[in-house]
């Protein structure tokens, strides 16, 4: 007799939602506000070298560091503008605060059109949902403001957990919030290491959310593999007494 499931688990950024414009498009407007013109192509090409360099000398936020996600982040803004030859430093902290403050407001955020519905067709179902996400503290703030937090028991983020997915350990704080064996579990993410396999290693349900079919890995069965969250619910049922 197989375990039923109880619980689903939730990665959030590019699964639920997305950021509705580019991070050049979102500084430069930010920039411009305090009368700096600079290019959204410059500033987002500065942007994701500098976001590699601080995810690999500080990874998850730098918390093994005595950093934390407001100051990584602000680190980030700083040394991206500075990329593109702004020096002041009062300028740079004003835009680096307003960046990491404004970044929680709606309108910076996309939800995807089958969220809402797969997160109230999940609990119609009886099960109850948690979030698991390599994400800061913001997190809390911004599926409020989306209108999606209601649907969740708990969240967890890489940065309160201290650890970020793959690293199964954040899973492991999941599983105790849930009470109930990884077998009753299942969890949907759209990154085949960090949410896909990891998932599975622990022996949790886990989907593959390839919206768009570029995921080209060929250990995932077609029943693991979901191409929009509208299909979720139905896998999920196979799995319920």
């Amino acid at each position: 007799m197989h375990a039923s499931l109880r619980w689903v688990l939730w990665d959030v950024k590019d699964t639920l939602l997305k950021v509705r414009a580019s991070v050049g498009e979102q500084y430069c407007k930010e920039a411009a506000r305090l009368g700096l013109s600079l290019s959204p192509e410059e500033v987002d090409a500065a942007f994701h070298r500098t976001y590699q360099h601080y995810s690999s000398r500080y990874p998850n936020y730098g918390i093994a560091q005595d950093l934390n996600g407001q100051s990584w982040w602000m680190g980030v803004v700083r040394d991206t503008f500075s990329k593109c030859k702004v020096q002041d430093p009062a300028l740079l902290d004003t835009m680096a605060h307003n960046l990491y403050h404004n970044f929680c407001n709606a309108e910076n955020w996309e939800v995807f059109p089958d969220s809402k519905a797969a997160l109230e067709r999940c609990s119609s179902l009886g099960l109850k949902l948690g979030v698991v996400s390599n994400f800061d503290s913001r997190l809390e703030a911004i599926l409020r403001v989306c209108g999606l937090r209601s649907h969740f028991s708990f969240l967890i983020t890489s940065e309160e957990a201290g650890v970020a997915k793959p690293n199964t350990a954040i899973f492991d704080q999941a599983l105790q919030k849930c009470g109930v064996h990884a077998a009753n579990v299942a969890h949907i993410g759209d990154h085949y290491v960090n949410d896909y396999l990891t998932a599975r290693s622990l022996g949790i349900h886990g989907f593959l959310l390839d919206r768009k079919n570029k995921n080209n890995q060929h250990d995932i069965p077609s029943e693991h593999r979901l191409s929009s969250l509208k299909e979720l619910p139905s896998r999920l049922q196979q799995h319920m007494d």
